[in-house]
């Protein structure tokens, strides 16, 4: 498969590579990620396996990118999932010295037209636990409509199973 490498202001979108196995160590170790995304990343080899998982696209159901700001820093992750039938589903975060500024709503932003243009995309569901409001607003100004709430629906990082709010986008939507 092709190398995806996408821009937006102020931000490259790239494959994984091994190299980004401390800076994904550090991210990860955040409270905030770890509560909602829960990778089990400890350790460097562990955060190596991380990066190399993502950065397998052997399946055809995924693509993960690194987000990284025009200097190379990691900021953090988006990717498409469970990709069939014209449907996906995209997920993101943010290291922490990167938030408020941006960079999951232009990521998101980019990768969703990305989906649509080129992969042929239709429908990208995004879903969120209900208890993180930032997601919540990122989905909101990228434009994915509210559709819905999945009750208990996952569990997520913190080992509970919370409420998600259901967002999509349709190839259609404005």
């Amino acid at each position: 498969m092709d190398e995806v490498k996408l821009t937006a202001p102020g931000l490259r979108l790239r494959a994984w590579h091994d190299d980004d196995a401390p800076a994904v160590l550090a991210a990860l170790a955040d409270p905030a990620i770890d509560r909602w995304n829960g990778q089990g990343v400890t350790d460097l080899a562990r955060a190596l396996d991380w990066v190399r998982w993502r950065a397998d696209r052997s399946s055809g159901t995924r693509l993960s990118l690194a987000v990284t700001d025009d200097a190379g820093a990691l900021l953090g992750a988006v990717s498409l999932n469970e990709i069939r039938g014209g449907n996906a589903s995209i997920g993101y975060w943010t290291a922490a010295e990167a938030r408020g500024r941006g960079v999951a709503l232009r990521a998101v932003t980019v990768l969703t037209a990305w989906g649509f243009r080129e992969h042929g995309l239709h429908r990208i569901e995004l879903c969120h636990a209900v208890a993180n409001p930032a997601s919540c607003r990122v989905a909101e100004r990228a434009g994915y409509a509210l559709e819905g709430t999945l009750r208990e629906s996952h569990v997520y990082g913190d080992g509970h199973r919370h409420d998600e709010h259901l967002h999509a986008r349709l190839t259609t939507d404005p």
